[in-house]
């Protein structure tokens, strides 16, 4: 199986841009209407989360993925995950910060907002704007060798 990390996350939280990042490749802005299957991800449409009668799709579409990536954005910690939803996946659940040169003071809601989804430690705080932790995420999730040979 083609090693896929799928992404969820809420409207603005920085999913596209992060998925173009693990991609390697700089992309336009987009809002996502539709899964779309990347070099090294899959780009779940934001609706997907924000409707509950949507959960299933993204359950169905897990099982082609190597990782499910759940996002949250420090800026705008709006609660979208259910309580233990991470643990309907059956693949490994990895929680992101994103935009963490925003807002520090919601960067303990977050965490919290990760726990409560049922998400496991570690949680990876990036910022996509000086791609602070970006790094460690990629090595985590593609191992060490592959990100320092584009490096």
């Amino acid at each position: 199986m083609k090693k896929r990390i799928m992404v969820v996350g809420p409207g603005q939280s920085g999913k596209s841009t992060l998925i173009d990042v693990l991609n390697d490749c700089a992309g336009p802005l987009r809002r996502t209407q539709d899964v779309i299957y990347g070099q090294r991800t899959i780009d779940t449409p934001s609706s997907y989360i924000e409707n509950p009668f949507m959960y299933k799709y993204l359950i169905a579409i897990a099982q082609t993925a190597s990782h499910v990536l759940l996002l949250v954005d420090q800026s705008r910690p709006v609660e979208v995950y259910p309580p233990g939803f991470a643990k309907s996946f059956n693949r490994p659940v990895i929680g992101v910060i994103n935009k963490i040169d925003l807002a520090p003071e919601n960067a303990r809601l977050c965490m919290q907002q990760l726990k409560r989804a049922g998400v496991s430690e570690p949680y990876f705080r990036i910022s996509l704007k000086d791609q602070e932790g970006v790094k460690a995420l990629k090595d985590y999730l593609f191992g060490k060798q592959e990100t320092s040979e584009k490096s």
